[in-house]
């Protein structure tokens, strides 16, 4: 299987998965073709016309031909400078073709806070009034762009090209595939307490493995025996969003919102408004959704997939 393949693939599932939905998704690449057709001639050559086939700039080939074949993969959660030169000493012992990260490098993090605004049509859809759901992540979404402005964000792609290793770079789409995964199966069982939406979780084998770890789903606010209302799990989107979306959520039937993690402010703000927080994990909620992204690719060939960096390879049926 090329490359390429694998990437247009990766973005096609998250597309799948998206909680947008697809109207919303050609609407959301209707603009970019305009915004791309309203530039002058000269301002073209800096646009990033990957953005005119799909939505997600934290998703992205950060070195490599499409056309390299590939059979064998190195996944990890993070995949930095450090994992790139194990990589290196990994095929003078075996064959490896690709190296696949969770997390952005490249240009695929320059600018992955734009993301950040499918996470307003995501609260639309628990019942946030758009405009309102807009106004509070205005400010977040400038927080996190200033933040990654001075980053040196070329490292491991920089590396990768040095090593010349095949790099890709896999966010939104598996944060989709999780997101998408933990919702319909909550929105199916209807649990009544926080307790079973915990009972549900530690049904799920990446996190009864993670958990093996000391680091399995905690309840962070509320407790087990309060009811839970309606889940809402929050884990695609970029990062984490404003702590304003909490005030508004209490406002609809949400009761419950299962997370990969949460800041301290936020988590204040949330228990101020009486929700409960369950933290799932953040590493064991990526590995699901890589899993997930690597079960599609699975499906048009098997891989040889070698697991680090938090990763582990658990296959579903």
């Amino acid at each position: 299987m090329k490359l390429g393949d694998i990437y247009k693939l990766t973005v096609r599932a998250g597309q799948e998965a998206d909680p947008r939905g697809e109207e919303r998704l050609k609407k959301v690449l209707a603009d970019t073709q305009k915004e791309y057709d309203d530039l002058k001639e000269k301002d073209r050559e800096f646009f990033d016309r990957e953005r005119l086939v799909h939505p997600y700039h934290d998703t992205r080939i950060a070195y490599g031909s499409p056309d390299t074949e590939v059979k064998s993969i190195l996944v990890g959660v993070d995949m930095e400078v450090g994992e790139l030169v194990l990589a290196d000493r990994l095929r003078e012992k075996r064959s490896l073709d690709l190296v696949l990260t969770h997390h952005p490098e490249g240009r695929a993090l320059a600018r992955f806070y734009e993301v950040m605004w499918m996470q307003a049509d995501i609260l639309h859809s628990m019942g946030v009034p758009i405009t309102v759901a807009e106004g509070i992540l205005k400010e977040r979404v400038k927080q996190v762009a200033n933040r990654i402005l001075p980053v040196n964000h070329t490292r491991a792609s920089d590396a990768a090209r040095l090593l010349d290793l095949p790099f890709l770079c896999v966010h939104t789409p598996a944060d989709n595939m999780v997101t998408r995964h933990l919702q319909q199966l909550f929105d199916e069982k209807q649990p009544d307490k926080v307790g079973e939406v915990m009972e549900l979780l530690m049904d799920i084998a990446e996190y009864r493995h993670f958990a093996g770890l000391g680091v399995g789903p905690e309840v962070v606010a509320g407790g087990e025996k309060n009811r839970c209302g309606k889940v809402m799990v929050d884990m695609t989107g970029g990062t984490e969003g404003s702590k304003e979306a909490f005030e508004k959520l209490a406002r609809t039937e949400v009761g419950t919102i299962v997370g990969m993690h949460m800041s301290e402010d936020n988590l204040k703000e949330a228990e101020k408004n009486h929700l409960n927080v369950i933290i799932a994990g953040h590493i064991s909620s990526d590995t699901i959704g890589i899993n997930l992204i690597l079960d599609e690719v699975e499906k048009v060939e098997p891989m040889e997939i070698i697991a680090t960096s938090g990763f582990e390879r658990i296959r579903r049926a």
